[in-house]
């Protein structure tokens, strides 16, 4: 039996977290009665929680499972997991419990399921086909880890159509108590694998650990057991010895392939083909070439399952981007404002890129905020030579995991010298209160302007872009 949907009352621990709320939202448009807890402050997740009236308590409580009185709980491994004190209280009194990994996976059961997998892109691939299904009228599920989704709506949704479109997440189900890989519970018809690289270096040793858990997913696969794969992504190709293995990329061996990229500011061109024959043009509302190959991926599943192009177009013209993928807070006295959730040094190169794509001419400022003490140390070169890239680089203290134990031991200070380096311009401005006083001092009219970062600093911009009537002037 299905406990999930035999369920009524579902409470969600650590309902804001992104991949959380968008689960709830599911469970709340499918009927149940939904509430959850998470810490006080501020996610991107609230709008969409208020919205579809989901309650949401402060702090882990066990007084609030007393009165909501659930018959499930799902929880999350950002908060103690099955350590939580909501978590042993529903163990204590048989109250079903799932860490949001299983919970993901029984949600999927009964629908034809596209799980979207890859270290990075996956959350803006898995919403393009989603949007596309949409457009197709096939009123698609679906369950996203961003806060919300332009052109579509929340990043959950119980739809009446076969399809089930969820984001797949290769990190561990519980830190600390179950090292299995999230994805690994769900059992994909299709599944997508936008890139394979070394990230999470407290669950995995080295790449070829993150190649092999890549490859036990694709095992789990049923139905028509299609897999779509990078063909630009060499460590992809551990992927591509199934019969039914469709690729999409630059390269020649593509079979759906992006050629002839333009950029213009707020628009990105992109002419696809399959096999020799030219499918058509693309206009995307979304920048860099990275995202002409998340498009394109969409492409090929849509394709491969019966969706039309004229379809796929409207789609991809429809879709706006996804909450804070290079998404535009607003001007500061004629800057350009963008938060951005690039944390791995390869989304810096990314979304450097794409916004020297879309404004050539303009001096970009980036705002970093580290993300893990592990992953900062693991990769602090990487990440070093990534922000070098920008005109001026601030890099804040990290934001560390709750689930780690370890401490800065200097490596902000490494990671502001390693930029510096390789360009002047670095500077270390640990908090809000300093960045937005290194902006004072440096920001010009023309500037764009990115946040950028897995924690807190989701925040910054919008404080800063609060107070920016009393403390900027413009600078020519």
């Amino acid at each position: 039996m299905n406990q999930l949907n035999q369920s009524k009352r579902i409470y969600f621990v650590g309902i804001k977290g992104v991949a959380m709320a968008a689960l709830a939202v599911w469970a709340k448009e499918l009927g149940k009665v939904v509430a959850g807890s998470d810490v006080a402050e501020e996610f991107p997740t609230d709008e969409e929680l208020k919205k579809t009236k989901i309650d949401v308590h402060e702090a882990f409580d066990e007084t609030h499972l007393v009165a909501f009185k659930p018959d499930l709980v799902i929880y999350t491994g950002a908060h103690g997991g099955r350590d939580n004190p909501q978590v042993v209280y529903a163990k204590e009194h048989s109250i079903t419990s799932f860490p949001h990994g299983q919970a993901l996976g029984l949600a999927m059961a009964g629908k034809r399921r596209i799980s979207v997998a890859g270290s990075h892109g996956k959350t803006t691939t898995s919403a393009m086909i989603a949007t596309i299904l949409a457009e197709a009228g096939l009123d698609p599920s679906w369950a996203i880890g961003c806060g919300s989704i332009r052109g579509l709506g929340a990043a959950g949704h119980a739809g009446r159509g076969d399809w089930f479109i969820a984001e797949a997440d290769e990190y561990v189900t519980d830190p600390g108590h179950d090292p299995t890989p999230r994805f690994l519970w769900q059992k994909p018809e299709v599944l997508v694998v936008t890139n394979i690289d070394f990230d999470h270096p407290d669950a995995y040793r080295d790449l070829a650990a993150v190649q092999q858990a890549f490859v036990r997913f694709q095992q789990n696969q049923g139905g028509q057991k299609l897999t779509v794969i990078n063909a630009d992504d060499p460590a992809s190709s551990v992927l591509s010895h199934e019969s039914n293995v469709v690729t999409f990329g630059h390269s020649r061996e593509a079979l759906y392939r992006v050629r002839d990229i333009r950029f213009t500011p707020g628009k990105t061109r992109v002419m696809v083909y399959k096999n020799q024959t030219r499918l058509g043009e693309l206009k995307l509302n979304v920048a860099g070439v990275h995202n002409a190959l998340n498009a394109v991926a969409a492409v090929a599943v849509a394709g491969e399952i019966g969706i039309s192009w004229e379809v796929i177009k409207r789609g991809l013209e429809r879709f706006g981007g996804t909450k804070r993928r290079l998404e535009k807070l607003g001007e500061i006295r004629g800057a350009l404002i963008y938060d951005d959730y690039a944390h791995h040094p390869k989304e810096i190169d990314a979304t450097i890129a794409a916004v020297r794509a879309w404004y050539r001419n303009n001096r970009l400022v980036v705002i970093f905020q580290p993300h893990t003490y592990s992953r900062t140390k693991a990769l602090l070169s990487d990440f070093s030579h990534a922000l070098a890239k920008a005109d001026i680089a601030l890099i804040t203290d990290i934001y560390a995991s709750a689930r780690e134990t370890q401490t800065d031991g200097g490596l902000v200070q490494q990671l502001v010298d390693g930029v510096k380096d390789c360009m002047p311009t670095a500077v270390y401005a640990p908090t809000v209160k300093e960045v937005s006083e290194e902006l004072q001092r440096k920001l010009k009219t023309g500037d764009v302007v990115v946040f950028m970062g897995a924690g807190d600093i989701y925040q910054w911009g919008r404080k800063i872009m609060n107070q920016s009537d009393k403390y900027y002037k413009s600078n020519k």
